[in-house]
């Protein structure tokens, strides 16, 4: 049983100790050898605990999973399995995906264990003609450390770690879709706009899994529609937390661990501005831009993304900030108090002048968000069943300039949004929907799990091609 499934709380420091000690991992890590800034003041207050299926005060509005659901059936987490091979457990249908981690493969139970799995293999450090195997990267080592801890209904499941071999291997749950995925197939020029009712259940059941992390202290911190899953029962799954971390009582500054985090489009201001002591709201920020997305079909702030220079300096991303500023406004010190101490908020004044005295300061995104109704087709259904003047309080609430000001993810559960039309949310985001979404494609060119050689770069199962401009949220040397 997971630990998180019987105490009362995860106590902050059992995961620290576990990964998050202070010790810098023996690799060449090109984001976390900058000099360290002052560690950042923190909260004393204990963690509040939320029982994983029942969230009051607001669990009325949610129709639970069932006891038939995949995450009650699915084992609980054995943790790390030193004397067991992979293939004696798991037989490699294909392959997913590759990143800068390693690469995904899907798999099939056997010998005892049924289902469906997502194997994740992490890559050595270096790789050539001879591997070189040099530590284990702070990502993995958070990703393993948390999975194991956490256990929520909106999490992807871990089933277990197996070394062998040298290599690491994190065994998931299987999720049929993303929501990249889905945007993606709704986003065809023959499609609908995804139903108002799905994305309803969908943002409900991610915002339960944010409230989870963040009740127990972990920031996600790369929050996007492709770490996303979601089940072929329509359950929301958050996945991908290589760059999540505890914020309770940080040994070190978030900024100095992780100089970027969050990839671009989803970035929060104050992100973007150079703030180094940052909140959750930077995911909360994340969901508002997955939110606009998933009504929109692409997403609301596509700025370009300025690499870092030889000596990993951190470029002030201009473009980016320019994409928001052209829908929300100009950022002021007077909605923002905050603002003037933000490390980069002089270069807002490098912004096109268009873009600075546009709306003059005033937001847009009453504008955007009419027009994208009317352009997706939501205007055409009948006014039960489109996201109405509620959405647009959402998400203008969740898309805040100001931290301070931003809903947190138990405000954004409550909010009128997911009772407007007097329906409970069902947990089941694909109820009642005659969609058939397309399975996730599995190659059978390279489903070989003990091989090290990396192929070219794919996300999610998708072929290069799909994900043109997506960017990607790590760099590489």
């Amino acid at each position: 049983m997971s630990p998180c499934s019987n105490n009362p709380s995860i106590p902050p420091t059992f995961l620290r100790n576990h990964f998050d000690n202070g010790i810098t991992p023996n690799h060449d890590d090109p984001i976390s050898n900058s000099p360290e800034p002052d560690t950042p003041e923190s909260d004393t207050t204990q963690p509040a605990y939320l029982d994983p299926y029942y969230l009051e005060p607001y669990s009325h509005n949610f129709v639970l999973p069932t006891e038939s659901s995949e995450a009650r059936k699915m084992p609980p987490t054995n943790g790390y399995t030193s004397k067991v091979r992979v293939l004696d457990r798991y037989k490699v249908v294909g392959f997913i995906s590759s990143g800068t981690y390693g690469r995904v493969y899907k798999a099939v139970g056997h010998n005892g264990m049924a289902g469906e799995f997502a194997i994740k293999k992490f890559k050595p450090d270096k790789e050539g003609e001879m591997i070189q195997y040099t530590g284990i990267s702070q990502s993995a080592c958070r990703e393993m450390a948390l999975c194991s801890e956490l256990s929520h209904p909106n999490m992807i499941h871990l089933v277990e770690i197996i070394l062998e071999d040298k290599c690491i291997f994190m065994v998931f749950e299987y999720a049929e879709h993303d929501l990249l995925q889905i945007i993606q197939h709704h986003s065809q020029p023959t499609r609908h706009p995804i139903p108002a009712s799905a994305v309803r259940s969908i943002l409900f059941q991610l915002l339960n899994g944010l409230l989870y992390l963040h009740s127990n202290w972990v920031l996600h911190r790369d929050l996007k529609p492709a770490n996303i899953m979601v089940t072929s029962k329509g359950e929301v799954r958050i996945g991908d937390l290589g760059l999540a971390r505890l914020f309770y009582k940080p040994l070190h500054s978030l900024f100095s661990g992780d100089k970027v985090v969050v990839t671009i489009w989803y970035r929060a201001p104050e992100l973007l501005l150079g703030s180094k002591h940052y909140t959750p709201a930077v995911d909360l920020w994340a969901v508002g831009c997955i939110f606009a997305e998933l009504l929109s079909l692409r997403p609301i702030f596509k700025g370009e993304e300025a690499k870092m220079d030889s000596k990993k300096t951190v470029p002030f991303q201009k473009n980016q900030m320019q994409k928001i500023v052209e829908i929300l406004g100009m950022p002021t010190k007077d909605k923002w108090p905050g603002l003037i101490h933000q490390g980069e908020h002089s270069q807002l004044q490098t912004l096109s002048s268009y873009v600075r005295e546009g709306n003059n300061g005033k937001s847009g995104l009453e504008s955007w968000y009419w027009n994208t109704l009317r352009s997706t087709g939501y205007q055409d259904s009948p006014p039960s069943v489109t996201p109405g003047q509620q959405g647009l309080d959402l998400l203008s609430k969740l898309l805040e300039y100001d931290p301070m000001k931003r809903l947190s993810a138990e405000q954004a559960l409550q909010h009128p949004y997911f009772t407007a039309n007097g329906e409970k949310v069902s947990a089941n985001c694909f109820e009642g929907m005659s969609t058939q979404y397309p399975s996730r494609r599995v190659s059978q060119d390279d489903n070989d799990i003990r091989t090290s050689s990396l192929p070219g770069t794919k996300r999610n199962g998708f072929p290069d091609d799909s994900l043109a401009g997506r960017p990607t949220k790590r760099m590489k040397d």
